[in-house]
């Protein structure tokens, strides 16, 4: 019996060892050129600017101005109604509800890491986050407000806001503006960032990310994808016109055409950043993209001029998954607003 059990404990045992051998291996690691990392960036910790030095005071009043709804004509709508701090920065519909229910023109993209953006807007028509938070207050779709001086009429209507500025402004005599009101709101903004998986990659940690997102990345890369999203934001950085290799079949906004009035410009937008894509659906300036594969699919086509398949666009947006960072849930806390008062205006639905 002891003979016959040799010739089949043998193979057996060969059969485990190679069994053993395979999986001690695992699969084949992917790599990554770090060389091509170079023109990617890890997140700051803020955006900093010399004309708006950030304060602890200004952010604070920041704060509350962001989740004013006393801000616009009906006391409906703040900053954070479009913005959702909550979700991302965004309010996920194609595009936003303003005054009295009137719809934008364009989707409202998100406001985290907007501030190291090179200009702020679809069209490029705001230089910072500072002249940007002007803009919705007084539009007639968004917020509404008939005047400068509505707002300041609004603010200095209640002491808390009045003691707020001089605390954030204390060299200015008359600190309660239309102009500090933006200031504030863009230092609360500057702080708005969102460090994700692929930043702790950038810095050297390789366990970071998976193979397939690291795949994701070559073939990123491969694509040609950097052209446009590149730094710290991927994104942010360039304007480019829609439809760069093959026409783009809407053309119903002209895009930084109605700023500059130049024909060159017709179809020209600001590139956006890719950080939080996965979250900030729907797409591209008319929200009318409903899914991250189907942006991907697109911009490869008319940006690129490539067909994609499938599983190449299945691979992009696994690496695309890597800029989802962290929201700081602390830092976004919506804060007690100071209580109205008798001098306060009421809200109009006019």
């Amino acid at each position: 019996m002891h003979n016959r059990l040799i010739p089949i404990l043998i193979p057996l045992s060969i059969v485990l060892a190679a069994g053993m051998h395979l999986t001690s291996c695992g699969p084949k690691a992917v790599v990554v050129d770090t060389a091509q990392l170079k023109m990617f960036m890890a997140l700051p910790d803020a955006v900093e600017s010399q004309k708006n030095p950030i304060t602890e005071a200004k952010v604070n009043l920041g704060r509350m101005l962001y989740y004013e709804p006393r801000l616009s004509k009906n006391q409906d709508v703040s900053c954070n109604s479009c913005h959702d701090l909550a979700k991302y920065g965004v309010d996920g519909q194609p595009v936003s509800d303003g005054h009295k229910g009137q719809k934008g023109t364009r989707n409202s993209p998100t406001v985290y890491n907007a501030a190291g953006h090179f200009v702020q807007f679809w069209d490029g028509r705001a230089p910072d986050v500072e002249e940007q938070a002007k803009g919705p207050v007084m539009n007639p779709v968004e917020m509404a407000m008939s005047s400068d001086k509505a707002v300041v009429g609004v603010l200095k209507s209640m002491p808390g806001y009045v003691d707020a500025f001089r605390q954030a402004f204390p060299a200015d005599k008359d600190p309660v503006t239309f102009e500090n009101m933006a200031r504030a709101i863009g230092v609360f903004e500057r702080r708005l960032m969102t460090p994700s998986r692929w930043d702790k990659f950038l810095n050297g940690d390789q366990a970071a990310l998976s193979n397939a997102e690291k795949a994701g990345f070559n073939k990123f890369m491969e694509a040609g994808c950097q052209a446009c999203h590149a730094g710290a934001y991927l994104g942010g950085e360039v304007y480019e016109r829609l439809g760069a290799v093959k026409p783009y079949p809407d053309t119903s906004d002209v895009g930084r055409e109605a700023v500059t009035k130049q024909e060159s410009d017709r179809m020209v937008f600001k590139v956006p950043s890719l950080r939080n894509i996965d979250k900030t659906g729907p797409y591209f300036h008319t929200g009318k993209v409903a899914t991250l594969a189907e942006a991907v699919k697109e911009m490869a086509e008319y940006q690129l001029g490539k067909q994609m398949t499938d599983d190449e666009i299945a691979s992009l947006v696994t690496f695309l998954k890597t800029l989802t960072g962290e929201i700081p849930a602390e830092y976004i806390k919506p804060p007690e607003l100071p209580k109205s008062t008798a001098k306060t205006p009421k809200a109009s639905n006019t």
